[in-house]
């Protein structure tokens, strides 16, 4: 394989690279969307007092986090469907999403838990002596002043996702990552490949990354303000 830069294979490359470009990306929002939504679940289940059931879905959380990912695509594309008993067969991409999506919405899970913790207790007193229902409780009163403070480290995570997305391709989904190693096998060309990939994420995670930042610090200084505001009244009063 010949390691000396060729600009001509690269921008040969790059336009073939480029269309793996919506599969990467729809591939990270899908498996977010799916983090976000299981997250709750978590959350509901580390809620239950019943000391053996909390005690498996602590465990299981930790596992999938302990455990790579890559691992879990695996088990989930290949040996999943041969387990007695199960014999259904998914997709490379749904298999993707739904194994970057629970390993990610164990963290995500975690983050939504900080979040309800933070809320003041004399909060969930109140919708108590409002008498609300459960689902109004968490829809109206917690989950509202819950998630917000959270939206820049989900934001974090999003980044993350995207830059894990590419393991997908060992399981066939063809992203940018898969056509660069299909580009470079055919051509012996691997650094024009891998490096145009480099850009690509580059390009699209490092300005994320500025965005999350500038948002996490205006959701810091609003929360500075109100925390003083109410600081300010519980002195007048």
């Amino acid at each position: 394989m010949n390691i000396n830069w060729k600009w001509d294979m690269f921008f040969e490359a790059f336009p073939f690279i480029l269309q793996g470009i919506g599969v990467t990306i729809g591939l990270t929002f899908a498996c977010f969307l799916f983090a976000l939504l299981f997250g709750f679940v978590w959350v509901f289940l580390r809620r239950i007092k019943f000391k053996p059931v909390n005690w498996l879905v602590t465990w299981t959380m930790e596992f999938i986090r302990s455990t790579p990912p890559l691992i879990q695509l695996f088990f989930i594309y290949y040996a999943w469907p041969m387990m007695p008993g199960v014999g259904v067969s998914l997709s490379s991409f749904e298999s993707a999403i739904i194994g970057l999506g629970i390993h990610f919405s164990t963290y995500i899970g975690e983050v939504y838990r900080s979040g309800i913790e933070g809320v003041d207790k004399g909060q969930w007193e109140a919708s108590t002596a409002l008498n609300f229902s459960t689902g109004q409780k968490w829809t109206k009163i917690i989950l509202p002043q819950a998630i917000p403070p959270t939206i820049p480290m989900i934001g974090n995570y999003l980044i993350i996702m995207f830059k894990e997305v590419p393991l997908a391709s060992t399981i066939g989904v063809v992203g940018i990552l898969a056509l660069a190693q299909t580009y470079g096998a055919s051509n012996f060309r691997m650094l024009e490949a891998y490096t145009i990939v480099a850009l690509i994420f580059l390009v699209l995670s490092y300005p994320s990354a500025i965005l999350i930042n500038k948002l996490e610090k205006r959701m810091n200084r609003r929360f500075d303000k109100k925390a003083a505001i109410q600081e300010n009244k519980g002195a007048v009063i």
